[in-house]
């Protein structure tokens, strides 16, 4: 299975495909889509739709899995992470891609076995889990790894649980 991982913003969206293979993962992918601060928002928007829409067409994700907002104070950056999910979201059903959202705090479970892990420690396992000598960067690609990886680590446990409840009598 081959998984695009997204963090969604308007300003930066960090973007990873990670696939597994027998029982490894691999990296295939990472790295940010920026929008120019000078455009307005709306554009940013629609730039922002064109770059994903070319990159799920080049790196052939079979699933999306995408940060959802869960929690944030500040109303007005809630709004801009909330539009920008929402480009993703639609970006993605364009590509024909089965979508799966996770929380911040389910992302940290399926990655490094607390809800409660810091980001340093999210990018320590993202590095060790893909062999990597150090987290991708930026941050925002770094945790578009961690998406794609509680995807897979997620996907893997329903399919043994679904396999386990079909061998059961």
């Amino acid at each position: 299975m081959r998984v695009i991982g997204i963090d969604p913003g308007v300003a930066v969206t960090g973007y990873a495909v990670v696939e597994r293979v027998g029982g490894r993962l691999i990296p295939c992918a990472a790295g940010v889509v920026r929008t120019d601060p000078a455009f307005v928002h709306a554009a940013r928007l629609a730039g922002l739709r064109a770059e994903l829409a070319g990159l799920m067409a080049s790196l052939h994700p079979d699933v999306a899995a995408v940060e959802r907002l869960f929690f944030n104070a500040n109303v007005k950056t809630a709004m801009a992470v909330g539009q920008a999910s929402g480009v993703v979201l639609v970006t993605a059903a364009e590509a024909g891609l089965e979508v799966a959202e996770y929380t911040p705090p389910e992302i940290k479970l399926a990655v490094v076995g607390t809800g409660g892990a810091t980001k340093h420690q999210v990018q320590v396992m993202v590095a060790a889990l893909l062999g990597l000598r150090a987290p991708p960067a930026p941050a925002d690609a770094a945790d578009a790894c961690a998406l794609a990886i509680a995807h897979l680590n997620r996907s893997r446990l329903a399919g043994a649980v679904t396999a386990a409840r079909t061998a059961a009598p």
